[in-house]
């Protein structure tokens, strides 16, 4: 609990809140909340004990798409007139004379995210888990369902060949580390190759998440998704794509998770991918006989992400200290070798 909050000039704040959001009446107590990337995010409670949650970007020079506060804005302010929960709108502020950046104000969520087992051994109980699964995939095939035009996002990406734009902007990541890396495998070019040549036809574009997990999920008490938080890389794109990196994330029971693994999900009581799957296909009516490539995209992806991440520790670019950098080149090879057995299945 503090009453100095990173980021905020709290008077200036507190002043704007006051005349702007009705439902909130200061002086407020402010508390940093973990997660949400690096943005500066803090629970706030008013006077008469009602709370709502404040976000910002980080402090310093910021690039140019980075920590998209009027994104996120916009989505959850949209999609709170339809099925898909977020947090309650409660107000944006524009003015970065303020604060010194633009910020915006949301309801409090009764609701945990789940990054580990622990988490899941402390909030859901074995009972709850297929539930949690459920919702979890329900949530997604209705925000795939909804159409962007219709809610005033229809200007929120491009809406053509998502993942053809996709493999071009990681397939650069790639090339351009390979230097700094000392890194290069002909998977990653022959993978590229093989998706480029295989395109699939995109549908309709539809709002995609872009890093749906557990962690952006705020689970209540029974286990349902009590909202879906972190919209700041949501755009519009093909809905298999999002689909496949949430499988991806969904560890189960039997996987080969490492020494060091301990994901939320891997635990009698949880629906397997499959089942996953199968509830997205009849809930959506979508045809799945491709999610194959999307999982391979996916894998490959996180090949290039995290060999950008390396090459930067490579370069003297970031602190080694407490990184296992042995670990991440692993991983990069282990990423490849699932695309590759995807696409081979």
């Amino acid at each position: 609990m503090t009453q100095s909050a990173e980021g905020y000039d709290i008077p200036a704040v507190e002043a704007w809140i006051s005349a702007n959001i009705p439902a909130l009446q200061p002086p407020l107590t402010w508390v940093r909340l973990q997660g949400g990337h690096s943005n500066l995010t803090y629970a706030i409670t008013d006077v008469n004990g009602k709370e709502a949650v404040i976000r910002r970007p980080p402090q310093g020079e910021l690039l140019p798409k980075a920590h998209d506060m009027s994104r996120e804005w916009r989505l959850i302010e949209a999609l709170g007139k339809t099925p898909v929960p977020v947090p309650e709108a409660l107000g944006f502020c524009e003015s970065p004379e303020v604060t010194g950046a633009w910020f915006y104000v949301m309801g409090k969520v009764n609701g945990r995210p789940l990054y580990s087992g622990d988490d899941t051994r402390e909030w859901v109980a074995e009972e709850n888990r297929q539930l949690l699964g459920e919702s979890f995939i329900d949530v997604l095939a209705d925000l795939h369902s909804q159409d962007p035009d219709m809610l005033g996002l229809g200007d929120l990406g491009k809406k053509d060949s998502y993942i053809g734009r996709q493999l071009k902007t990681w397939y650069r990541s790639w090339t351009s580390s390979i230097e700094d890396a000392r890194l290069d495998d002909p998977r990653a070019h022959e993978l590229q190759s093989f998706f480029l040549n295989n395109l699939p036809e995109q549908g309709p574009a539809r709002i995609v998440h872009g890093d749906y997990g557990c962690h952006n999920c705020l689970f209540g008490p029974d286990g349902r998704v009590a909202a879906v938080v972190d919209w700041e890389i949501s755009t519009l794109g093909d809905p298999l794509a999002d689909l496949a990196y949430a499988l991806n994330q969904w560890a189960q029971v039997g996987d080969d998770l490492g020494p060091k693994g301990n994901p939320p999900t891997a635990f009698p009581g949880f629906l397997t991918r499959q089942e996953m799957a199968d509830r997205y296909a009849s809930r959506t009516g979508r045809d799945l006989s491709g999610l194959n490539y999307y999982l391979a995209f996916n894998r490959w992806k996180t090949a290039c992400i995290v060999h950008g991440v390396y090459a930067r520790y490579m370069a003297g670019k970031k602190s080694t200290e407490g990184v296992d950098t042995e670990e991440l080149r692993v991983r990069i090879g282990h990423a490849l070798g699932q695309a590759e057995s995807l696409l081979n299945a």
